[in-house]
């Protein structure tokens, strides 16, 4: 078991909430964090120190990080799972709305690693486990703005990894497929709503897809729960040696899979099966 702290963002829900549970079930001190603390109360029911925690806030981070050193020691592992899903076609998204999506999904992250890592290379150990998604190594369309954030924090963690080592840190990616939480309602509220226009039927398309894969289409089937993830991210903090990424659920092993080995027209045309091309 990974010594020390364990700290993670987004707990207020699906993955974060679950990984919260799982961890502090098997006797980790952990620190639940999320934007609303009335949002995480049960989880301090279940034993977890609940934190306030708005991972674009500068204050913010500060403030969590410096509470868990004070209280427990350096962190002994930070999980960065908050993030969610900016949708709707490139052309339509306001820049501000791409912003803010790298801003949660891509800065926030980066900076909570700055901040825990002094404390981790003082102590001489530590891990950081960053919940990318199979959509850091694939795009579908309407997604751009989502998956360039995540192709982002693949990048940052594959270097960072290295980075650290001599440390005695390690960093690990996780890479969920499919997963049955209340991220596609999130997503579809993210998408930009034009009444007509070039991109009307895309946009229809996008948010009935992203609906079905969540739900009853045939890729939902592949699909896993909240706590699966969890599960590989507790395998992840007990392993001596973790891997570098760890894909999660059968529908990430086949679409990273079939993105590996078809070349770009193909893959464009077995989109072209879920999405109409705009014109």
């Amino acid at each position: 078991m990974t010594p020390g702290p364990v700290l993670i963002t987004g707990c207020s829900s699906g993955i974060g909430r679950a990984t919260a549970l799982r961890l502090a079930a098997s006797g980790r001190k952990v620190w639940a964090t999320a934007r609303r603390i009335e949002s995480i109360a049960e989880l301090a029911a279940a034993g977890c120190r609940t934190l306030a925690l708005e991972v674009t806030d500068e204050e913010s981070r500060r403030t969590a990080i410096q509470a868990v050193e004070a209280a427990d020691g350096p962190l002994g592992a930070l999980v960065n799972n908050a993030g969610y899903s900016q949708s709707g076609p490139l052309e339509e998204i306001p820049l501000d709305a791409v912003r803010r999506q790298f801003e949660t999904n891509v800065f926030g992250l980066l900076r909570l690693c700055q901040l825990a890592l002094p404390g981790m290379r003082q102590a001489g150990r530590g891990r950081i486990i960053n919940v990318s998604s199979m959509g850091g190594k694939l795009t579908f369309p309407g997604g751009g703005a989502y998956h360039a954030t995540k192709y982002a924090v693949e990048a940052l963690s594959d270097a960072l990894r290295f980075e650290v080592a001599g440390f005695g840190v390690d960093v690990v990616l996780i890479e969920p497929g499919i997963i049955r939480t209340d991220f596609s309602s999130a997503a579809i509220r993210q998408v930009p709503e034009p009444s007509s226009g070039p991109y009307a039927a895309f946009r229809e398309a996008v948010i009935r897809n992203t609906r079905d894969v969540y739900t009853e289409g045939k890729l939902a089937k592949l699909g896993g729960e909240p706590d699966d993830v969890a599960r590989v991210i507790e395998r992840a903090l007990d392993a001596r040696r973790p891997k570098a990424r760890y894909r999660v659920t059968a529908s990430a092993t086949v679409l990273m899979t079939l993105r590996a080995v078809l070349p770009d027209a193909l893959w464009d045309k077995f989109l072209a099966g879920s999405f109409p091309r705009p014109r």
